[in-house]
């Protein structure tokens, strides 16, 4: 009798256990692990595509298209693209490996378990002109891959290699960005004219070899106890400057850059200058433009910091033992003998 109710006893775990089993085969499947072998679809995109069409989810649509040698953005604006981002993508499309099938014939369920509905799924169709060369739609992540579906094929496919931030990018991230990138060495000097007055500093050539001294002038006189330093911080805040976005649409009486509160001038050696006006703030930075570019920016907190900066930002403090504002000198070698 003992002898029975051990048998039972295991048979109840054995079933158990199986029926455990089942449902942990499900789950997995719902997360991405394969279910069945299948003759894997080789993907193949050549590097010299010239369209791509994003749309990422409810996110919108992102169109590339390449003119010449550059790449453009085309809708939802017209703008020039950011080449670096582009380039990744498509180095990213050549890595992108299919390595096995989650789903066979998936129905609407499956599709919305792996994320791959219209709302959810980042759907890409990359052309050569007038031949399509991927058409698939990425979605959930899983333990052994990506969750895929290609354009004609009713399988839900894993993927490896792919880099969902590449493709799902916001717009202003697929445009370029880039405001100014100048060489310190040919800006021969630089100009603010903003709510605390007219800044001017130049730089002397130099001497022997060694590094140029900066002379500052703030409203026709000398700053006192300049500090060299904090001049090299705000021309860098400039020379390579980054849009945070843009303010496509925006009037100029909206941005204020019909009336800027700050204007930066950086002049050239070669007798050329740049100009940076800045406008009206907006979140947590400030609308700005370039030279003639009508394109609307928005730069951040540090350049514009510098931009509306008073005549103490520039100093030495004065309690690290440089002289008091009384000082008459004009350079900072100057204050740095005093």
């Amino acid at each position: 009798m003992e002898r029975n109710a051990k048998i039972g006893i295991a048979g109840v775990v054995l079933v158990g256990l199986g029926v455990a089993l089942y449902y942990q085969v499900k789950k997995d499947a719902a997360l991405g692990v394969a279910v069945s072998k299948f003759e894997i679809p080789e993907l193949k995109v050549p590097e010299d595509v010239d369209k791509i069409d994003i749309v990422n989810g409810s996110k919108g649509e992102v169109v590339l298209e390449k003119h010449g040698d550059k790449w453009d953005v085309t809708k939802p604006v017209t703008a020039p693209a950011n080449a670096a981002n582009v380039k990744s993508l498509i180095d990213n499309m050549k890595d992108l490996k299919l390595v096995d099938r989650a789903v066979t014939k998936a129905d609407d369920e499956a599709k919305k378990t792996y994320e791959l509905t219209p709302d959810k799924g980042i759907h890409i169709v990359v052309m050569k002109g007038d031949e399509k060369k991927l058409e698939a739609t990425f979605g959930k992540s899983g333990g052994l891959g990506d969750a895929m579906m290609l354009e004609g094929n009713p399988d839900i496919l894993l993927v490896k290699g792919y880099s969902s931030w590449m493709y799902g990018r916001e717009v202003k991230d697929w445009r370029d960005r880039e405001m100014f990138k100048l060489e310190d060495s040919n800006i021969d000097s630089f100009e603010i004219d903003g709510q605390h007055g007219k800044f001017v500093f130049t730089k002397p050539a130099a001497k022997d070899g060694g590094t140029s001294d900066w002379t500052a002038m703030h409203d026709k006189k000398p700053i006192p106890n300049l500090d060299p330093e904090k001049v090299k911080t705000c021309l860098g805040a400039f020379k390579t400057l980054s849009a945070e976005d843009f303010g496509d649409g925006k009037s100029a009486s909206e941005t204020g850059l019909d009336a800027p509160e700050e204007t930066v001038t950086m002049k050239m050696k070669d007798g050329g200058q740049h100009v940076i006006k800045v406008g009206k703030p907006v979140d947590k930075a400030h609308y700005a433009q370039r030279d003639t570019d009508p394109t609307i920016y928005t730069i951040g907190a540090f350049p514009y910091e510098w931009a509306s900066a008073e005549v103490t930002k520039f100093e030495h403090p004065t309690d690290a033992g440089a002289p008091d504002s009384g000082a008459k000198g004009v350079t900072a070698k100057d204050a740095g003998k005093k």
